[in-house]
């Protein structure tokens, strides 16, 4: 398996359509119809289950997951939440409804037609259990799935061995897993799902077992690999604040249906009812905003070619202590003080001499609490580049501080 670093995703609503979910039931007990068409009638999970004896697990779930996106299930539990993430792959059997993965509708397929579709299009699933084999070692575990659909050892060495080194796990191939961390029998549950490199990822719960810190990592690993892999990926939580890390778009359930599907900021600044908004209520906003909520544009700044003097002039016409230093690309290079140009300026220095490359930058999409930690030890305020190193914006102390008041402000005006 070559893993391929996978370029920066468009907008989601730009992306292709990989899921698409239609009206989908699922009632668990006999005669599951009668209690499908008290819910269209208008009845409540809890009537249809006193009046019928019918557990609802999914009701009237409508929705579309693009294609590369971290797309993530959300709500307490019995919220369906699990039970529509194995409706995705025919773990569980609809009641009524459709399920289209790519253009193939799936839920009219035959066993042997399901079994080639999950084998091309799902790669598995990781669940809150590690299930992991314990009488195989780390390279088998991974190789499993492989195994399974009949691929030749020496493909399948190849193809493990690289997921190995893909989730942090190289050196520990011939282990086992009672010689494993929690964390690292996730890994390989992990690495065995991405073995396989099929498009699609279901993941239940799945670092839910894992301690506070081992959690925080694996998000950020999954971040990581999602970033150079770029998989459809349908992540199952209870957890607002882990939903907020990892989800591209999120879709909050109650009672087997929806609620509201959107972004992470539109969850958090537009509730769209009493529900959501409760459940949203305590969340850390500077966990939400990122370096683009935040920015300003970064006016004026000085080009590289241009001396001191030029740096000089801009800061007292615009009344700022500091200016960036810029290629006639944007490229940003570095900042320069007032103090530092005046004396330039004085003593005949060139922008080079007096140029501050030790600033602290970061992407676009940076969380507001890892700038905040950079901006309370820098005496510069941040700068936001993107990944050629062109300068998007800047952002100050105060910047962060009305942001955080007017994201405030409108939660509030919403309850």
């Amino acid at each position: 398996m070559t893993i391929v670093e996978q370029p920066p995703p468009a907008a989601s609503a730009a992306r292709p359509t990989k899921l698409a979910v239609r009206d989908l039931y699922k009632v668990f007990g006999p005669n599951p119809d009668r209690a499908v068409a008290l819910l269209e009638a208008g009845a409540s999970k809890r009537a249809v289950q006193d009046e019928l004896g019918l557990a609802v697990g999914v009701a009237d779930v409508s929705l579309d997951i693009k294609a590369g996106e971290t797309f993530v299930l959300m709500g307490l539990s019995g919220s369906g939440k699990s039970t529509l993430l194995r409706l995705l792959n025919r773990l569980h059997e609809p009641t009524s409804g459709s399920i289209t993965v790519d253009d193939v509708e799936i839920t009219g397929l035959s066993r042997n037609e399901l079994l080639r579709v999950r084998r091309e299009k799902f790669s598995g699933m990781v669940f809150q259990q590690f299930a992991v084999l314990p009488h195989r070692t780390v390279a088998a575990n991974v190789a499993y799935g492989l195994e399974v659909q009949g691929v030749r050892e020496a493909e399948r060495r190849e193809r493990s061995l690289a997921a190995i080194e893909l989730v942090g796990l190289s050196g520990w191939e011939s282990h086992y897993p009672h010689q494993l961390s929690g964390g690292m029998q996730q890994r390989v549950g992990l690495a065995r799902a991405l073995a396989v490199d099929a498009d699609i990822l279901l993941m239940d719960e799945a670092f839910s077992a894992l301690d506070p810190l081992i959690r925080r990592e694996m998000q950020d690993e999954l971040i990581d690999l999602q970033a150079r892999m770029r998989k459809t990926i349908v992540f199952v939580t209870h957890d607002l604040d882990e939903a907020l890390k990892l989800g591209d778009r999120i879709a909050l359930m109650k009672d087997g249906a929806i609620v509201q599907i959107g972004t992470p900021e539109e969850i958090l600044t537009n509730p769209e009812n009493a529900y959501v908004e409760k459940f949203v209520a305590d969340v850390d906003l500077t966990r939400v905003l990122s370096a683009s909520d935040v920015m300003r544009h970064p006016e004026p700044v000085a080009q590289c070619t241009a001396g001191p003097r030029v740096a000089l002039h801009l800061m007292e016409e615009h009344d700022i202590p500091g200016i960036f230093v810029v290629t006639r690309q944007r490229l940003l290079r570095g900042r320069v003080t007032l103090d530092d140009a005046v004396e330039a300026v004085k003593k005949g220095k060139a922008m080079a001499e007096i140029l501050i490359t030790d600033i602290p930058v970061v992407a676009p999409d940076a969380s507001l609490s890892d700038i905040i930690s950079l901006i309370v030890g820098s005496p510069y305020p941040v700068a936001v580049a993107d990944d050629t190193g062109r300068l998007k914006g800047v952002i100050s102390r105060g910047a962060i501080l009305a942001a955080l008041a007017r994201k405030g402000e409108d939660i509030n005006a919403t309850a």
